[in-house]
């Protein structure tokens, strides 16, 4: 009989401690003999040199273990804003997801924007409330954060325990027992002995089973004659629980000092759904895309059938992937992940029949519209000679990255850089120096602009002519509304005219617009109307494209032009002690503050900020507030700029 696989990933908002928390997950499965910390930069799942020299996951890591006769794949997702696309790529492929809150700040902004996610998904999901080994962080005060600003009640599973304010230990409500350190550091269950501990357990319990009578008949039935309501039917029905829209199963401990994780893992077993049955002739989908010098590239791959060596594609190959390693394996089970490489070029998200070919593309795209580039780089070669191994290497790093987009200045031999944000962009170049052994010269960031038509142009003719073949057409332009930022083509004369010419006209259009014209962002919210196309001899679509591309660089000027810049909304919080000098820093930027407001102890703010003047912000608030303050940027719109 196959082992039972569940896939997992876990989210949280930056410093939540959910890499620490993956670290001693693998230590208590077995995985790893010593949990690596963060903050030595021996993390088993952050292995790029970015991700050690910056304490912050980027890629996706993924490792496996087993765990009361289950195979969990888990996937420990970026906190940081600037990845992600890397949480939403990770949560296509998995059953179930553990959210990670610190204990120290509640509910933080990307704590909300992970929860957002996991539901819009139907990701069933439970809570680990971290960084408990500090006692004069409140539990308490976490639980009602989670239930004011999450909107689900929370159902306490693991409670910690304390003595002269070092943790000692973490009740297990459900097995009624207490989790303490063995001597090789792991967790191990004993019996509860102390009256005290044993009357907090059986609170819990009783709260347990009161939430669990709303979703289980026959737990209702006899908490109603009040019988004793055995564990097995209590796991039964708080299964159901777990799928449901208005509670949330919670955890408690701290993943630093390794208490409540074993808890939190045998949840994991009980309360995940099992995964989804697959249709028939699929061989299964790429989730990922990861570039090893030693391999090349890697798909990160979700099976959707069970096969042996024999029964694989030609010349593909399957690994388990932990971490940066990969192990060779002789055979595929549903539902599980791999690492497969094939000398096919793969796409994000493409379905792959029982013979290794795409049948079905789910590409990107999604991705690519929520979070929108808006920073530009130019990037250039230092050799000439290095000019097309620098494209080939941009080109897959932006297939890795649905965030990322890059776009090619073919009359200045240079690549403009498209990114979420700085921190993206810097570990982007440094990758691209490390891994693809490209030397380039990086020009200073600047926001990603819009430029937008003041009014109608055109028309006007233009020909081009080689030898004998000669093309020779007539094109103007008109603003779309504001609404419309997307580039079109009117050509009704040509509505029976071959394919590839309209799409060699659009290619030309589309090409033009992405590198603009005032050397500050695409133009957008154009339509293009094609009056007339001659064509002398058997002219080919290059020579069309050539003109058309020539007729927009005559047709448009920059007086003809106007530019709109990236609003976005920003949100911090700090201590209140630096509510006056985060608030000042803000404004000094030309920030617009919407919303004040805080606890007492927290400061919240909420602005609407020009992205242009928010470089080096990181660093400033950091500064000023010594390190306490966190924030987010989220798109709002692009805005007229008044020059």
């Amino acid at each position: 009989m196959l082992q039972s696989v569940r896939n997992i990933a876990i989210l949280a908002h930056v410093d939540a401690g959910k890499t620490t928390l993956s670290e001693r997950i693998l230590f208590t499965a077995g995985e790893i003999r010593r949990p690596g910390n963060v903050e030595e930069g021996l993390a088993t799942m952050d292995y790029l040199p970015e991700e050690k020299d910056r304490g912050i996951t980027i890629e996706s890591g993924i490792a496996h273990f087993e765990w009361r006769g289950m195979w969990f794949n888990f996937i420990d997702t970026p906190g940081h804003v600037d990845f992600g696309a890397e949480v939403d790529m990770a949560l296509s492929a998995v059953e179930g997801a553990v959210l990670v809150i610190s204990a120290a700040s509640g509910v933080e902004t990307q704590t909300i924007a992970a929860w957002k996610k996991l539901r819009s998904r139907g990701v069933r999901t439970l809570i680990f409330i971290n960084k408990l080994d500090n006692p004069d962080y409140s539990l308490d005060d976490v639980l009602i954060n989670i239930e004011e600003i999450l909107g689900v009640r929370p159902v306490l599973l693991s409670v910690p325990e304390y003595d002269s304010g070092k943790m000692t230990s973490v009740l297990d409500v459900i097995s009624n027992t207490r989790l303490i350190h063995a001597t090789d550091g792991r967790e191990e269950a004993k019996k509860i002995t102390s009256k005290a501990s044993a009357a907090i357990a059986a609170k819990y319990y009783k709260e347990a089973v009161e939430f669990a009578s709303c979703f289980d008949d026959v737990v209702l039935e006899k908490a109603m004659a009040e019988q004793l309501i055995p564990p097995e039917d209590l796991i039964r029905s708080l299964e159901s629980l777990a799928a449901s829209d208005d509670c949330i199963l919670c955890y408690s401990g701290s993943a630093l000092e390794n208490y409540g994780v074993r808890g939190l893992m045998t949840g994991l077993s009980f309360f995940l759904s099992p995964p989804p049955t697959f249709k028939d002739g699929l061989l299964g989908q790429v989730i990922r895309l990861r570039h090893f010098q030693a391999f090349g590239e890697i798909s990160l791959f979700r099976s959707m059938t069970s096969l042996d060596r024999t029964e694989w594609p030609k010349e593909f190959e399957f690994f388990r992937m932990k971490a940066n390693m990969l192990l060779p394996v002789d055979e595929l089970r549903s539902g599980d992940i791999y690492a497969m490489r094939s000398k096919k070029e793969m796409e994000l998200g493409a379905q792959l029949d029982l013979g290794g070919n795409v049948v079905n593309k789910e590409d990107s795209e999604t991705a690519r519209v929520l979070y929108q580039p808006l920073l530009q780089t130019q990037v250039e070669c230092l050799k000439i000679e290095d000019y097309a191994h620098v494209e080939q290497s941009l080109g897959i790093l932006s297939r890795m990255d649905p965030s990322f987009r890059v776009v090619r200045h073919a009359e200045g031999g240079f690549w403009v850089l498209y990114t979420v944000g700085e921190v993206q962009l810097d570990v982007l170049i440094a990758r691209l120096k490390r891994e693809f052994g490209c030397e380039v010269q990086v020009g200073n960031p600047d926001v990603k602009w819009q430029e937008r038509l003041q009014h109608q142009v055109g028309p006007l003719q233009n020909s081009f002519q080689a030898g004998p073949l000669k093309v020779t057409l007539s094109l103007s332009a008109l603003p779309l509304a504001t609404t419309e930022h997307d580039i079109q083509l009117k050509a009704d004369f040509l509505e029976n005219a071959p394919r590839e010419i309209l799409a060699g006209l659009r290619s030309a259009l589309l090409e033009a617009a992405d590198v603009g014209f005032l050397g500050k962002g695409a133009l957008v919210g154009v339509q293009f109307e094609l009056h007339s196309l001659d064509c002398v001899g058997d002219v080919p679509i290059p020579m069309i494209k050539k003109a058309c591309a020539d007729a927009v660089t005559m047709l448009i000027k920059p007086i003809d032009l106007v530019l709109y810049e990236p609003y976005m909304e920003l949100s911090v919080e700090c201590p209140v002690s630096f509510a006056g000098v985060v608030t000042g820093e803000v404004q000094s930027r030309e920030g617009k503050v919407r919303e004040i407001n805080g606890d007492g102890r927290i400061h919240f703010l909420r602005a609407e900020v020009p992205l242009r003047n928010f470089f080096g912000f990181s660093t400033a608030v950091r500064s000023i507030s010594k390190g306490t303050a966190q924030y987010s940027l989220r798109f709002l719109d692009y805005r007229h700029h008044n020059m």
